[in-house]
């Protein structure tokens, strides 16, 4: 509490100041370690963690030893490390740090997940980025950035730091994809799954939906990915064409995605019997719409609105989506911060037509267990909002250790036992 009356006394450029120094104070100590390893920055509104996943696996596929920093983990090579700082980009020279960690692993690659809120806070300076990737940009951290023009800025500012024989890697189906396209770059790739008369494209073609997981071809070559959404597509093509700017071929790529065996709180399936229920980070309307359309009708959806105090104008639309897309729908707590959940809440609430098929449970782990209640054999669960992440944020700074994925767990064993 303290901590944000102090900031909102302290003139902006000051803030912005700070930070930046922190990143060149990070960069002195730590030897500008972006010149010694191949750097990829990934960034856009949602998928990027998934893209990093699936990036570090081809990579990985073709020999190299990799790094990787995303919202689910810190990787070194085989070290694995879950991501519990509440961000997703460290700050105060960590990045640096864990930079220079990765040059001591001997690690060829460094996949690193770019935040507008890292952008924001000069996170990412002082990196000479090999590669930078575009996945996609919807409505998101408005109210932080004062407006989306200003975040789609933030998210440019990446290519500002890509060297100048670098490699732009860009989502040509996205609307925003020409303000991305036009920074210049050394070499610049485009995915999609249109016809489209540009050079260097990675197409998805003979796209396959109706099984478990999505199917499809790149200049004949078949891919089969480990997760389910045709949004997943999109990510593994990012992913196949940052491959592609590193010499791995083709077969390699779909060989190494096979080989994903899934991805944390990212569509994971908790349990498959006796209902399903899937657990998944999505805290963007675009991003929940796509998670419910893929996992089709009877679903019953646990909700909440992420960052209490942040952007409120999403929170009656993700009601609304729920709306349209669940049977039943239990709205809940998640990250409320300072913010007084009931508000969250009701706020979302405001989005939902039908109120007969909404139930307030405030506690997360109860509104969990209900929701497990109310579903048999033709259900779907899914838990959205948290994904894979460690702590629930509440007042006063704490931090509460938490994992929707155990809870579901624990919540069945009981039942069966």
């Amino acid at each position: 509490m303290f901590k944000s009356k102090f900031k909102k006394l302290v003139p902006e450029f000051l803030i912005s100041f700070y930070h930046w120094l922190w990143a060149l104070v990070g960069a002195l100590v730590y030897g500008f370690p972006s010149s010694y390893i191949k750097i990829i920055g990934v960034t856009g509104t949602n998928g990027k963690s998934t893209v990093v996943t699936f990036t570090r696996k081809i990579l990985e596929e073709a020999g190299f030893k990799v790094a990787s920093v995303s919202s689910i983990s810190f990787q070194l090579g085989d070290e694995k490390k879950q991501n519990d700082l509440k961000m997703t980009m460290p700050g105060r020279g960590q990045l640096h740090a864990f930079l220079k960690k990765a040059i001591k692993k001997d690690c060829d690659y460094a996949i690193i997940e770019v935040t507008s809120e890292g952008i924001k806070q000069h996170r990412h300076r002082f990196i000479n980025f090999d590669a930078a990737v575009f996945t996609n940009l919807k409505p998101e951290h408005i109210e932080a950035h004062g407006s989306f023009e200003n975040y789609k800025h933030a998210k440019g500012k990446l290519w500002k730091q890509l060297k100048e024989d670098g490699i732009s890697i860009i989502n040509l189906d996205d609307k925003h994809s020409d303000y991305f396209w036009n920074f210049p770059a050394g070499v610049k790739y485009g995915y999609t799954t249109r016809k489209l008369s540009k050079d260097n494209i990675i197409k998805a073609e003979n796209i396959e939906l109706e099984n478990k997981f999505p199917q499809f071809t790149v200049d004949e070559v078949n891919f089969e990915l480990p997760v389910s959404g045709k949004f997943n597509i999109y990510n593994a093509l990012a992913a196949i064409s940052i491959g592609k700017t590193q010499e791995v071929d083709l077969k390699t790529c779909s060989e190494a995605l096979k080989k994903v065996q899934k991805i944390s709180g990212r569509m994971e399936v908790v349990i498959e019997d006796p209902f399903k229920v899937v657990v998944d980070y999505a805290h963007t309307p675009d991003a929940l719409q796509n998670v419910y359309k893929s996992l089709g009708g009877n679903l019953i959806c646990v909700l909440g609105s992420c960052g209490g105090g942040r952007d409120r104008w999403k929170r009656s639309v993700l009601g609304e989506i729920a709306d349209k897309n669940c049977e039943d729908i239990i709205l809940t707590n998640e990250d409320p911060y300072d913010e007084d959940p009931r508000r969250i809440v009701e706020d979302i609430k405001e989005g939902i037509k039908n109120k007969e098929k909404v139930k307030v449970i405030l506690d997360r782990e109860q509104a969990i267990e209900e929701a497990l209640k109310r579903a048999d054999n033709s259900n779907t669960v899914v838990i959205t909002g948290k994904g894979s992440e460690p702590w629930m944020c509440v007042s006063n700074g704490e931090k509460i250790p938490w994992d929707d994925r155990e809870i579901v767990k624990e919540k069945v064993n009981n039942k069966d036992s």
